[in-house]
């Protein structure tokens, strides 16, 4: 995952990432939108939230974008490539047509740049969180500015999220 530095150093827009697809997730491309940035994996119990992710996102897609995150950091819960990944997702039972991230790493000595920034109130000037497990939920406003993080029991549809986008 690429860190390009530049003057908005407290926005997401800052990051551009690889897409699971192959290509790239240039978050200055959502500027006036809100993001939501999820970390998700295929056999967690949660993995249900991508049916609710998919409905936030169809709902509000005039001013929302979800991004997912695949992460094998929690129970080995998701092991797979990125074309078994892309497979599970974009295709069967939950067919989301949200972007989403290559699989990269949310804690530890191996996280992400994405997640650093989302996660430490030194980088984002905004609160510190700590992700212990799969589909923690971080909302941004539409200027890339932290707004709030949700722990996985949050739902993708539940008013604690939705309020922001009335």
């Amino acid at each position: 995952m690429a860190f390009k530095p530049g003057k908005e150093t407290n926005s997401i827009h800052q990051f551009k990432v690889e897409a699971l697809n192959g290509g790239k997730i240039d978050f200055s491309a959502y500027k006036g939108k809100k993001i939501l940035i999820v970390n998700t994996a295929s056999e967690c119990g949660y993995t249900y939230q991508y049916e609710g992710l998919e409905a936030l996102y169809e709902k509000y897609k005039d001013k929302l974008v979800v991004v997912a995150f695949p992460a094998n950091n929690f129970g080995g819960q998701e092991p797979g490539t990125s074309e078994q990944i892309q497979a599970f997702c974009h295709g069967g039972k939950y067919n989301v047509s949200f972007p989403m991230a290559a699989k990269v790493s949310v804690k530890d000595s191996e996280v992400d740049p994405v997640f650093q920034w989302l996660t430490q109130k030194n980088k984002n000037g905004v609160l510190d969180a700590n992700i212990n497990w799969n589909f923690n939920k971080f909302l941004l406003d539409e200027n890339g500015k932290l707004l709030q993080h949700f722990q996985s029991k949050v739902e993708p549809l539940s008013e604690a999220i939705v309020h922001y986008l009335k």
